[in-house]
């Protein structure tokens, strides 16, 4: 249907250029993958049925299918396949500078990522490693420090603020 020919002539203009048919571009189905895409579809319920398991096609497969059958429809997806082919070409030759700049970005990101997780990792070890000091130094200017430890203290504290300034009082 994609090439607006019969099955048969499709068949046989494969056949007759079987060598430009590697298996890369046309392989047979098994039957549990027939059978699986045939439930997918309505089909018949004829008598009969295939000697042979049918034949598909890769991408590379399809356009070769478009060399070698003699339709209209056929030469047409030959030549939309070689405009396709000669814009991809282009495509890739002006922008090659931006693709080898965005594969350096890629490497120095992952040399950068690797040294983080490198010093992260050193941090980590350092702090399992090390008790917290028990005595606190602050300098001027470090309020939020000194609140931020003497709440960590308050939370700490077995009495609660009350009984303690009832006590002082």
């Amino acid at each position: 249907m994609l090439y607006q020919v019969e099955t048969k002539v499709f068949n046989q203009a494969v056949k007759r250029n079987i060598e430009r048919f590697p298996e890369r571009f046309r392989f047979q189905l098994t039957k549990e993958e027939y059978d699986s895409l045939r439930s997918q579809f309505v089909t018949s319920n004829g008598k009969g049925g295939r000697r042979y398991m049918p034949y598909v096609f890769t991408e590379q497969g399809i356009a070769m299918l478009s060399a070698v059958l003699r339709s209209e429809t056929a030469v047409q997806v030959s030549i939309k396949i070689m405009d396709a082919f000669v814009e991809m070409s282009r495509f890739l030759a002006s922008n090659a500078l931006m693709f080898e700049r965005i594969n350096e970005m890629e490497v120095k990101q992952l040399a950068f990522q690797k040294s983080t997780e490198e010093k992260f990792d050193k941090i980590f070890h350092y702090i399992s490693e090390h008790e917290e000091s028990s005595q606190k130094v602050f300098f001027d200017g470090q309020i939020y420090d000194a609140f931020s430890l003497l709440v960590a203290l308050v939370s700490k504290a077995e009495k609660s603020w009350f009984w303690l300034i009832t006590m002082w009082i």
